[in-house]
């Protein structure tokens, strides 16, 4: 059964509309590439719909009622928003999950190098990526040093027009022959994922000092950090520095019908939620509903900002506490009452690599919104298979709502897999089932996807959250 291309079905305004959600998306992404920022920004957008403090509210005893709005933030990092319903919360909750980090590259903590007059910062690569993509792209730093007297020192270079960048080298093609024979993921290893930040030696007063530096190139980095940042070398113990692409997201394509941009996995699915949750405004919904953007999905979900540490329990607790509804046993209840759309990217069918998908199973750019009943490989091993009564009650909602879907899986049975993180909620009881948007390039520094599915997904997900 194929599914037809949504941008078929738009008039004049759709468009409109449709454009209004792929700029706002386009800001998002080009403005926030790490997880601390898109949590911070997530936050004052909030604010700014009527959203205040869930730490507050617990400080001062202050009681929740239907319409009341609240935020809660885990080490800045992970973020949920509930929106308190007509309904008692112990018939559950309209949940949308989705995960704000990204595969990138990080600083480790002691990173400074110099050899043969080039400075460098040594990495650790975060998530599954294809080392090979990343060199020789221009790079952008983003992230925070903490001194040892607490102070937070935001890092951000790159991006402005004004910014220097940096870049991995690569060998060039005339001496490359046995670096060409080898194996794709062992073309570039992780270790030589260095990042190039400079070349010119710090000159000193020999009269005054009574030497050279031993590593001046590195020597003048280090001051030009202390200059700016006031950081010293020890500080990069305690930093979280990301390395990503730079540059802004751009529209693809001469019809501009796709987004190539950072970070899409999964912050397409993260944007999206955030916005159909504040499109509730002012009207009180009937259940609960609560967006959940976590941290640490692309490395197993793990820690205390991602999704299978305690933050989500122990936020929704606080939420049924201050609405008189507290209690272990009214917890499992509502928990187990709720419902979920784990909001995750799938992979978008790409002809150029057609041999790996199952045509009639796989995803397409400018169809709609993606449900996965279920991902995980091997036999569907790490999966969260959906019930079939619940996938039909999807099935309503989106029709009814007027909003183009489509189902898939992650590729041929045999190709490979992946997981997201539906299984981690759906230990509650609750129903679960991943949807999201199509993307081609996924994992990579510049991933794709369809204005229409964007759209898509956020008018399905809007849709769910108001449905009872």
């Amino acid at each position: 059964m194929e599914h037809e291309v949504a941008w078929k079905k738009y008039r004049a305004a759709d468009l409109d509309s449709l454009e209004k959600v792929a700029a706002g998306y386009i800001n998002f992404i080009s403005e926030n590439k790490t997880e601390r920022e898109c949590a911070a920004t997530a936050v004052k957008l909030a604010e700014e719909q009527g959203y205040r403090s869930l730490d507050e509210a617990v400080r001062e005893g202050r009681a929740l009622a239907a319409g009341d709005k609240v935020w809660a933030l885990a080490r800045g990092k992970a973020l949920i928003l509930a929106h308190i319903g007509s309904e008692p919360l112990a018939n559950g909750f309209n949940i949308l999950g989705a995960h704000i980090d990204s595969p990138r590259l990080d600083i480790k903590q002691n990173p400074f190098a110099e050899a043969n007059g080039l400075a460098l910062l040594d990495t650790h690569y975060y998530g599954g990526i294809k080392a090979y993509q990343w060199v020789t792209l221009p790079l952008a730093l983003h992230g925070v040093v903490v001194k040892k007297d607490g102070t937070v020192v935001d890092v951000q270079v790159g991006d402005d027009p004004s910014d220097p960048v940096f870049c991995v080298t690569d060998l060039l093609i005339h001496l490359a022959n046995k670096q060409m024979g080898k194996k794709a993921s062992e073309v570039i290893e992780g270790e030589d994922l260095d990042i190039l930040m400079g070349n010119r030696p710090l000159v000193v007063d020999k009269s005054e000092d009574g030497g050279e530096e031993k590593e001046p190139v590195k020597a003048y980095a280090l001051k030009l950090l202390a200059d700016k940042y006031d950081i010293a070398e020890e500080d990069f113990l305690s930093a979280e520095i990301e390395v990503v692409p730079a540059g802004r997201a751009r529209d693809l394509g001469f019809d501009r019908s796709m987004v190539i941009g950072y970070g899409q996995d999964d912050r397409v699915c993260a944007y999206t939620s955030l916005i159909a949750q504040l499109a509730l405004g002012d009207e009180t919904p009937a259940k609960t509903a609560l967006c959940v953007l976590v941290d640490k999905e692309e490395i197993g979900s793990v820690g205390a900002t991602g999704m299978a540490s305690q933050f989500f329990e122990n936020t929704v607790a606080e939420v049924m506490e201050l609405a008189g509804e507290g209690g272990a046993l009214p917890l499992r209840r509502a928990l187990a009452a709720s419902s979920m759309l784990s909001s995750d990217v799938s992979a978008g069918f790409d002809p150029a690599y057609a041999s790996v998908f199952e045509a009639k199973n796989s995803a397409y750019l400018g169809r709609g919104l993606v449900f996965n009943k279920y991902t995980g490989s091997r036999g569907k091993s790490g999966s969260n298979d959906a019930s079939a009564e619940y996938m039909a009650r999807i099935r309503r909602i989106m029709d009814e709502a007027e909003v183009s879907f489509q189902t898939a899986e992650l590729g041929k049975v045999d190709a490979g897999g992946g997981g997201t993180i539906a299984y981690i909620p759906a230990k509650y009881g609750m129903d679960v089932i991943d949807s999201g948007v199509a993307v081609l390039s996924m994992h990579s520094p510049w991933e794709v996807s369809s204005k229409a599915d964007i759209y898509e997904a956020y008018k399905g997900y809007k849709a769910f959250l108001q449905n009872a």
